[in-house]
């Protein structure tokens, strides 16, 4: 996305400033709640050098979806290369998402924010890490056939468990509704409790 004539190295740098405020605006005040105007004033820039990389508002969600989909992925990935097998995997997993979320939570909070748009958003980064999800339902697909998973709908149990954890970490007013305050405390309490449920309601005797 570097425009022809503009030093690689400065590029970069800008680009990528402009692609971690957006992401930060959209995933802490909402799309429709985030300016232009407010991400140059922030970044100490005219709007113009955020036009100049980004020709659109639209443009620059589309960026921001596509670059998150890919630090997701990779935080995922990575996870995974050192997980065991059947349960682990699961575990590695969930344990990642909740150290994105102490690490990185706007990234987190875009996730929810594209499921708030709706499509084209929300249809663009579900795209984006397809691959993920395919090789996930596979995953479980195969553990249910070796009798180590309870049976169920491979992609429909993924997105319960995609909404039971995303719901966990992004709803913050929901969870203060019911008494609980986010700390990192919590958030550990959390994860442990989800992973416990998932384990009970999936794992079999044989797993």
């Amino acid at each position: 996305m570097r425009p022809a004539g503009r030093p690689v190295a400065d590029g970069a740098s800008t680009s990528e400033r402009i692609l971690d405020a957006a992401l930060t605006s959209f995933a802490t005040r909402g799309y429709e709640a985030s300016s232009l105007d407010a991400l140059a004033q922030g970044l100490e820039v005219r709007k113009q050098t955020i036009l100049y990389w980004f020709p659109s508002k639209e443009v620059l969600l589309e960026a921001v979806i596509d670059h998150s989909a890919v630090e997701l992925s990779a935080a995922l990935e990575a996870s995974l290369a050192t997980a065991g097998s059947g349960w682990a995997r699961v575990e590695a997993v969930v344990r990642s998402v909740f150290r994105l979320a102490a690490r990185r939570p706007e990234l987190l909070g875009l996730v929810r924010e594209m499921g708030r748009l709706g499509t084209p958003a929300a249809t663009r980064f579900v795209t984006a890490v397809e691959p993920l999800v395919t090789r996930a339902s596979e995953f479980l697909e195969a553990e249910m056939d070796a009798g180590h998973m309870r049976r169920h709908e491979p992609r429909l149990l993924l997105l319960a468990i995609y909404s039971t954890v995303i719901g966990m970490l992004t709803e913050v007013e929901v969870l203060r509704a019911f008494g609980e305050e986010p700390t990192a405390r919590s958030l550990v309490r959390r994860r442990n409790e989800i992973l416990e449920l998932l384990r009970s309601a999936l794992v079999t005797d044989a797993g």
